[in-house]
């Protein structure tokens, strides 16, 4: 039995895949060697009834995560999953390169993630090479989730925000300042509650004001990461994550004004894994 997994910041996606059932698919929180010892990592997938009757069933695992970019990070991830699966030999990458086996398909491309963070690189049908380094949702992350709900709310708090939303925040999240502050100064993973505003933004997508301040994020990141990549113009570039997903209408015309070519978009990258993986392309 091999296991399959992509990690993002919010959530982690896991399909056991054996000859003699259908592929069962799991979730739990995402996980990252930044912010999680190995002893939470572990003992939070152990609460899972699927893992409980398929652990030591597994001989093969592949995760891709975010923050799995180092030798030691790798490690410690790792480490976290043989404590749960102890027969599996375990292979631990970073989540752009899921994203480009997931998006790429094996063919040359571009591949991009769209979802809590953001990133991109250039996938040459075997590896990838990035153009300009990720620095997380303090320093980048643009056109991310964690993005656009740190300018939405700050666009809330300065009272710069459309009637409509400013009060379906209200309503929805019963938001003050104190509550965001703690939030997002005080408790961790901030990155994971400013993602969770996108649902707001996503029922209102088609309002003026709404496509324009997505449109302002993903031309950044388009500026920024996708030009920075070699053959931008000429090959596809692919997407995976809910916020290319959803938005896909305004990611259009950033194409367009930018002059790539959208490839495929990818909402949940785990299904492209498990075919990737079962072609025995790696």
């Amino acid at each position: 039995m091999i296991l399959v997994a992509d990690s993002g910041a919010t959530k982690c996606d896991w399909m056991f895949v054996s000859e003699n059932e259908e592929p069962v698919k799991v979730s739990t929180i995402g996980f990252s060697p930044f912010f999680h010892s190995e002893a939470f990592i572990t003992n939070n997938i152990k609460q899972s009834t699927e893992f409980k009757k398929r652990a030591e069933l597994v001989d093969q695992i592949y995760y891709y995560g975010t923050g799995c970019s180092s030798k030691p990070r790798k490690a410690h991830m790792q480490r976290a999953l043989k404590a749960v699966c102890s027969n599996a030999s375990i292979y631990v990458d970073h989540d752009l390169n899921g994203a480009a086996y997931a998006a790429c398909m094996g063919e040359e491309g571009i591949a991009c993630i769209l979802g809590t963070g953001s990133n991109a690189c250039y996938f040459n049908g075997v590896g990838i090479e990035e153009g300009v380094p990720a620095l997380g949702h303090r320093l980048g992350d643009e056109g991310s989730g964690s993005y656009f709900g740190r300018k939405l709310l700050s666009k809330y708090l300065y009272k710069r925000l459309p009637e409509y939303l400013q009060n379906k925040l209200e309503n929805d999240y019963g938001l003050n300042k104190e509550i965001i502050f703690e939030n997002v100064y005080s408790k961790p993973h901030e990155n994971v509650y400013l993602a969770s505003f996108m649902k707001s933004l996503s029922d209102f997508k088609e309002e003026k004001w709404v496509v324009d301040f997505i449109y302002s994020g993903l031309a950044e990141f388009a500026d920024i990461h996708i030009t920075s990549l070699p053959k931008h113009q000429e090959i596809p570039v692919n997407f995976v994550g809910s916020v290319a997903y959803y938005f896909q209408h305004i990611l259009q015309r950033v194409s367009d004004d930018f002059g790539f070519t959208i490839g495929r978009i990818v909402k949940q990258p785990i299904y492209n894994l498990i075919e990737y993986h079962t072609q025995k392309k790696i």
